[in-house]
């Protein structure tokens, strides 16, 4: 495990288009993901202990963004040729097991990762409205460690200011997490 921080974000950048099988065997793309209000794509895995301790929360508050008009998705990047927990017929019990709410989608040619900039999971990009970056930063303070009662849920925060005001959320932290696991 190689851990990396996210780069900040470039701001205003719009997302780029996709279309990826999912978890549940349909094709995904950008804007049959994205919501009125919003997008969130994060890019995870399964085996990543820095997925696996934010894992739930963000469910959690995946759940509060999409009752908020934004729309959620989740990208698994890496080679699990290598790393075959992140397998899909793992990642299908993934999502089950921590009963996501979005697609869990498979990036077979990392080509997805790459034109977002992705470089760790979690890795969260945050759009608004015009599919124009507003947030890159990290799910919740707590990383790898338990949450308490001070955790702020920075990406929950940050994409309800972006839903209500489309604006672009001030004190962005970077992500850390565990390196994509590139093809070679």
């Amino acid at each position: 495990m190689v851990r990396t921080a996210t780069p900040p974000g470039e701001i205003g950048h719009r997302a780029p288009d996709f279309s990826l099988k999912g978890t549940d065997g349909k094709t995904w793309t950008r804007d049959t993901v994205r919501g009125d209000n919003g997008l969130v794509v994060a890019f995870i895995c399964n085996h990543c202990p820095y997925v696996k301790a934010v894992i739930d929360r963000f469910v959690e508050d995946s759940a509060a963004l999409q009752a908020k008009g934004v729309g959620v998705v989740a990208i698994m990047p890496n080679d699990w040729n290598v790393y075959t927990d992140d397998a899909p017929d793992r990642m299908v019990a993934f999502a089950v097991g921590h009963g996501f709410t979005f697609p869990y989608l498979i990036d077979e040619t990392q080509d997805v990762a790459r034109a977002y900039g992705a470089v760790c999971t979690p890795d969260v990009f945050g759009y608004g409205r015009d599919l124009t970056l507003k947030y890159r930063g990290r799910i919740d303070s707590s990383g790898r460690e338990p949450s308490g009662p001070d955790t702020r849920r920075e990406l929950r925060e940050a994409m309800i200011e972006v839903a209500e005001n489309d604006t672009v959320p001030a004190g962005q932290q970077a992500s850390i997490g565990c390196s994509i696991k590139w093809r070679s």
